[in-house]
């Protein structure tokens, strides 16, 4: 959808961004000292996404793998955000939420509607679309680069939610029970030159 805004008004809007502030590992109610890996071995972290994961390409999701989680986790949940769109808040793109601490990859293409889920992959929530499943990065031509978070979240108990559950429920839910984060960045943007940038930070949280 965005690709079709003019890459001018994409440059006018090029300092209106949600901000990295917003997103949900920065939310002071689920925070936590104790970092997980979190890599994926399409894309290393801080370089650009390929375009097969974008609106430019197939729009699949991208495969993602964590290292061990805290002994005590009884679920994990997955939030991806955009905090360089041009909203008030970052854009969701992805949400799974009570992945079973057994789980530690995801697999190409998985992040698409299930309906309620199962107790073992979890259950795909809404993105900022309003419906289940991966929403390919689609920046707009012009507006630079922007930073897709992948946010990894190791919970001390399981969630009580209901089907698909949106941020705003689940970030709720998440409030004092987060004991480990995990965070990659994979950027993406249209209408300009993008250098991949490997030192900048993505599996670890300062």
């Amino acid at each position: 959808m965005l690709e079709h805004v003019p890459n001018w008004l994409g440059a006018m809007l090029h300092n209106v961004r949600a901000g990295h502030a917003r997103l949900a590992a920065v939310d002071q109610d689920l925070t936590s000292d104790t970092v997980i890996e979190l890599s994926s071995p399409a894309f290393a972290s801080g370089a650009r996404l390929p375009a097969r994961f974008t609106a430019d390409g197939a729009g699949v999701s991208p495969p993602l793998i964590w290292g061990d989680v805290p002994a005590d986790t009884r679920s994990l949940v997955l939030i991806v955000e955009d905090p360089d769109a041009p909203a008030p808040r970052p854009l969701v793109h992805a949400i799974i939420a009570g992945i079973s601490p057994e789980i530690v990859q995801l697999a190409e293409g998985t992040i698409v509607a299930d309906g309620a889920g199962d107790a073992i992959s979890g259950d795909v929530g809404r993105n900022s679309y309003f419906v289940q499943g991966w929403l390919p990065p689609d920046p707009p031509s012009g507006h630079g680069e922007h930073d897709y978070a992948f946010q990894l979240f190791a919970l001390s108990e399981e969630l009580d939610l209901d089907a698909n559950p949106g941020r705003g429920a689940l970030v709720s839910a998440m409030a004092g029970k987060v004991i480990g984060i995990g965070l990659l960045i994979g950027t993406y943007s249209r209408g300009e030159a993008a250098a991949d940038a490997p030192g900048r930070a993505g599996a670890a949280l300062a």
